[in-house]
């Protein structure tokens, strides 16, 4: 069995990772990340997950190293983290009453060797107040997280429906990881 490293300080991913693997080594990529321009979204989260595991499998070279990034998109814009209180609002603002798509890039690498692979998922949420968004930013939870909200936690109050992977909303879809992370287990 491969040793198994995760490119990813998100304490979700984590969480997510310990299901399929008891036991890992959490290694963050410490570059910036910045997403390439004009790609397709389902595109720019694989780069940016591609560039995480490369970084960091080249410390460790004979483990599978897994990247993962994921992004909100409403249309092409993407919706990263918020700056601020003020970006969070905006965001949600945006999303309200929409229909979403959160679209994770998760990449494979080991020897050199790099899979990436994506899942996207349909997140409408239900239309809300101007109080219902400060009231969520209120509890802090939007602020690292892409889009401004967090599904597994309170910002789950706010969407009406998904079609799709659930976990890859939270920010690892575990089921095809599973599946792409076989043969080398």
């Amino acid at each position: 069995m491969s040793q198994i490293v995760l490119a990813s300080a998100s304490p979700r991913r984590q969480a997510l990772l310990k299901r399929l693997v008891p036991h890992f080594l959490v290694c963050p990529c410490s570059d910036e990340e910045i997403p390439a321009e004009n790609l397709p979204p389902q595109e720019a989260v694989m780069a940016l997950a591609a560039h995480k595991a490369q970084a960091v499998g080249q410390m460790h070279p004979q483990a599978l190293t897994i990247g993962a990034d994921t992004a909100a998109f409403l249309g092409q814009t993407m919706l990263g983290k918020p700056a601020d209180e003020n970006g969070a609002f905006c965001q949600l603002r945006a999303l309200s009453g929409k229909t979403h798509q959160v679209i994770t890039g998760v990449a494979l690498h080991k020897e050199g060797k790099t899979e990436t692979f994506f899942v996207s998922t349909d997140v409408l949420f239900y239309p809300l107040t101007e109080k219902e968004i400060w009231d969520y930013i209120q509890t802090g939870e939007p602020m690292d997280k892409a889009g401004s909200y967090g599904i597994q936690g309170k910002g789950g109050l706010l969407v009406k429906s998904i079609v799709g992977d659930y976990y890859n909303v939270v920010g690892l879809p575990i089921a095809p990881l599973w599946r792409k992370i076989q043969p080398y287990l």
